[in-house]
C-alpha cells in the first residue's frame, strides 16, 4: 500500500469493500467513515441524530446524512442508516440490509459513544455518581459495541481478512496504570481494549483481525466548542489548557483506520491497543495540517513522566 494513497486518496485500495462505522455522526466516527470512503469503500454510517431527529447528545447540526454525503464526496459510497445500537432488532435489521445489498462486510468500526454529557470527572467516587447516569454511560460505550459485534461478525467472518476496530480513549499502556477519574468512565474506556483482545482470539481462526484504536487529544466538534474555538484557530485554546498544543484533528484517526484497512498484513496487529500517533509512524500518514502528533507518548513521558519537553517536540 502506498502511504500517499492514505494521505491523498489517489488510489482506491478498498474498492469493492464494505464497511460499517457504527457511531459516525461526528468526531472520530465521521472522520473514519470519510477516510474509508476516500480509499474507495462503501461505508454504512449509523447514529441517532438525523435531519429529522436529535439524540440525547443535543447537537442537531451533525447528522449521519451529512456524514454519508461526505463519504461520497471523498470518493466512496456513503449510506446513512439511522440506528440506535442499544436496540438489538434495529442492529439486526441493519446487518441484514448490508447482507442483502452486498453479501459481505469487510470492516466493522465500533465507535458508538455519545456519552460526553454524562461525564463529570469531579464526581470521583462511585457512590457520588448518579447510578442511572453511570449505567447509561456503560450502556452507550460498552453494551452498544457488544450488540453490534453480535450481529455483524457472522457477516464479517464469511471472508478472511476482515477487520474489527474498537474505538476508545487511551491505549492499554496509558490506561493500564492510571485511573481515568471516574469509575464508570474508566470501565467504559478500558472495555473496548479488552473487547479487541477477546475478539482477536475469537476471530483468529476465521482469518480476521480485531484491534482497539484511540485518537490522542481529539479536536472534535464538541471539544472545539468546549474551548470556544474553531478548527481554524484551535491553537488559541492552548492558553486555557497548555496540553491542547498536542491536539489532533479527527482526520488523523480517520487516516489511521484507513491505513489499517488497506494493509494486507493487518493481522500482525491482532489484539493490540493502537493509537493514531503510533500508526502514523508506522504507515507514514500525517494529520490534516501535515504534522504527526503522538499525544499518548507525550502524556506518558512529559505530563506524567516529568520529561522536560514541549508538545511541539511530539508533533
Amino acid at each position: 500500500m502506498s502511504t500517499a494513497s492514505v494521505r491523498t486518496g489517489s488510489a482506491k485500495d478498498l474498492t469493492g469493500r464494505v464497511a460499517l462505522v457504527a457511531g459516525a455522526t461526528r468526531g472520530a466516527g465521521r472522520a473514519i467513515a470519510v477516510e474509508l470512503g476516500r480509499v474507495g469503500a462503501t461505508v454504512y454510517v449509523t447514529g441517532r441524530t438525523t435531519r429529522g431527529s436529535v439524540s440525547e447528545v443535543g447537537r442537531p447540526t451533525e447528522t449521519i446524512e451529512e456524514t454519508a454525503e461526505l463519504v461520497t464526496a471523498a470518493g466512496g459510497t456513503g449510506i446513512a442508516v439511522p440506528t440506535d445500537h442499544l436496540e438489538p432488532e434495529r442492529v439486526r435489521a441493519l446487518v441484514e440490509r448490508i447482507d442483502r445489498d452486498h453479501g459481505r462486510l469487510d470492516v466493522l468500526v465500533n465507535d458508538v459513544w455519545g456519552g460526553e454529557h454524562l461525564v463529570d470527572l469531579d464526581d470521583t467516587r462511585v457512590w457520588e455518581v448518579g447510578l442511572e447516569r453511570g449505567l447509561r454511560m456503560l450502556r452507550l460505550g460498552v453494551e452498544t459495541h457488544l450488540i453490534t459485534s453480535h450481529f455483524a461478525l457472522p457477516l464479517l467472518i464469511r471472508r478472511r481478512g476482515g477487520l474489527v476496530v474498537e474505538v476508545t480513549d487511551g491505549t492499554s499502556e496509558y490506561n493500564g496504570p492510571r485511573y481515568r477519574g471516574n469509575l464508570f468512565y474508566d470501565l467504559t474506556k478500558n472495555a473496548p481494549i479488552r473487547m479487541a483482545f477477546g475478539l482477536a482470539e475469537e476471530l483468529k481462526e476465521h482469518g480476521c483481525t480485531a484491534v482497539s484504536v484511540t485518537p490522542g487529544f481529539l479536536r472534535s466538534e464538541q471539544m472545539l466548542d468546549h474551548f470556544g474555538v474553531a478548527e481554524e484557530n484551535w491553537r488559541d485554546a492552548v492558553a486555557k489548557d497548555p496540553h491542547f498544543a498536542i491536539a489532533e484533528s479527527p482526520v488523523y484517526v480517520g487516516r489511521a483506520v484507513a491505513a489499517l484497512a488497506c494493509d494486507p498484513d493487518v493481522a500482525r496487529w491482532n489484539g493490540q491497543s493502537l493509537s493514531s500517533g503510533q500508526l502514523a509512524g508506522e504507515y507514514g500518514f500525517t494529520d490534516a495540517d501535515g504534522s504527526r502528533p503522538d499525544a499518548w507518548r507525550y502524556f506518558i513521558e512529559v505530563v506524567h513522566g516529568g520529561k522536560e519537553a514541549s508538545a511541539e517536540e511530539y508533533r
